[in-house]
């Protein structure tokens, strides 16, 4: 049985504020998740100060403030993330962070992340995926907005520059996504050409998608999660909250048992139904010893555990070897 690495995405949805962000590291844990993964980043080294939101920024926070003002009362500081990271460590939770700038990537792997997510935004960044490929970590990569030519070049940087594991989410970079711009089968996709594992980062808001995105291979979940969906920041509309976040990895979990080895057998559960659930070759009505056996005088009923069915052209014609009541198994 595979297991399915899940990440609880916190992301900026702690507001900026740190006690949040650790109340969002308890209710991970408590949810089951592999990861927690939050953002970092230095607001000026991320966007350009005439940076406009995007429209779903707008929706949720107002559109009167640049996308550089947002982000500055969103990040947490290296002390915070430093303290964050010691937290996770200290309850048996894997902390992760994805870094939006070079410098972050330095601080990330300084402070000892064990793995990159690499956001679908810096798939086209050639310096960005440069300096993430020559700390030699394992990358899992987020492919929204990508056609298959970007992200075969962004995997040819990375493998060029020393990443050696390389996983691939499919994803659709809008929050919420509509269910109809999922193109969940692009996954396969996405496994067919570039013979990787591959996962999803779901923007949905429900829990459907990603529990299907299991049941059709996905080995990497990643899910925005919140305290409150009503809670003012960008993300928080598109989020799950911790009820939700607990039901999608139970039933995550749930269908990664279901998927079973692949082998088709009966099962141990299964085995003590057989004789039950199946027939036997029985007696229509009562027959004489020496009688020929007929399909007027034979047929098949539960239970199980006499002459199979499949042997009816071999009992049909044979005489029977004493008297049988009616119901009653016939025995050759």
């Amino acid at each position: 049985m595979n297991h399915v690495c899940i990440i609880a995405e916190a992301g900026v949805n702690h507001n900026g504020d740190f006690e949040l962000a650790k109340k969002m590291v308890d209710v991970a844990k408590a949810a089951g998740v592999d990861y927690i993964k939050f953002q970092t980043f230095i607001p000026e080294k991320l966007v350009s100060k005439n940076a406009e939101k995007a429209q779903y920024q707008k929706d949720a926070t107002g559109g009167t403030e640049t996308q550089l003002q947002m982000l500055r009362r969103l990040t947490l500081s290296n002390e915070n993330f430093i303290q964050l990271k010691e937290y996770c460590d200290s309850i048996g939770i894997e902390f992760i962070s994805t870094p939006f700038d070079l410098e972050s990537i330095d601080f990330l792997n300084e402070i000892g992340c064990n793995l990159w997510k690499v956001p679908s935004g810096e798939i086209t960044n050639l310096p960005y995926l440069i300096k993430i490929a020559k700390t030699n970590k394992p990358v899992i990569m987020s492919t929204g907005m990508c056609t298959m030519e970007e992200i075969e070049e962004a995997i040819k940087v990375l493998k060029d520059n020393g990443t050696k594991d390389i996983k691939l989410l499919h994803c659709t970079t809008e929050y919420p996504t509509p269910y109809g711009d999922v193109n969940l089968n692009a996954m396969l996709a996405l496994k067919e050409h570039f013979r990787v594992e591959v996962g999803y980062s779901d923007h949905t808001k429900g829990i459907e998608v990603p529990i299907a995105a299991v049941a059709m291979g996905a080995t990497v979940i990643e899910k925005h999660f919140t305290l409150d969906r009503n809670m003012e920041g960008p993300d928080h509309k598109a989020s799950l909250e911790m009820d939700e976040l607990k039901k999608m990895v139970d039933s995550i979990r749930n269908i990664e048992c279901a998927l079973g080895t692949g082998e088709k057998k009966p099962t141990e559960s299964e085995k003590k139904n057989i004789g039950i659930a199946r027939k036997s070759i029985v007696a229509k009505r009562t027959i004489k010893k020496g009688e020929v056996l007929t399909e007027e005088n034979i047929t098949t009923k539960r239970p199980g555990n006499g002459i199979s069915p499949m042997r009816w052209f071999e009992v049909v014609g044979m005489e029977a070897i004493r008297d049988f009541a009616e119901d009653e198994m016939i025995e050759l």
